[in-house]
């Protein structure tokens, strides 16, 4: 069974984004529309949040993104600066 879709294009947009990189889409109920979660299956994964509503829904989708872009752990082997190394 496919996932519904996000009432807003450009959100849909970047969940889309989301699963080509290899990210799960978990729906909710309520203030979140859903939960985008990282390739890695450990507790270090990343955890995106989707609003079902959000007030400025591009800007949303902007952060959605950027989130997913930075996420050391994606699919296509996006790198994170370590936290050691920058100290």
């Amino acid at each position: 069974m496919a996932r519904p879709r996000h009432p807003n294009a450009h959100i849909e947009a970047a969940v889309r984004h989301g699963e080509t990189l290899g990210w799960r889409v978990a729906l909710s109920n309520g203030h979140a529309w859903g939960r985008l979660f990282c390739p890695l299956e450990t507790r270090d994964r990343c955890i995106v949040l989707v609003c079902s509503t959000p007030r400025v829904p591009e800007n949303h989708a902007r952060q959605i993104r950027r989130a997913l872009d930075s996420c050391g752990h994606s699919a296509l082997g996006g790198s994170k600066p370590d936290k050691d190394l920058l100290q």
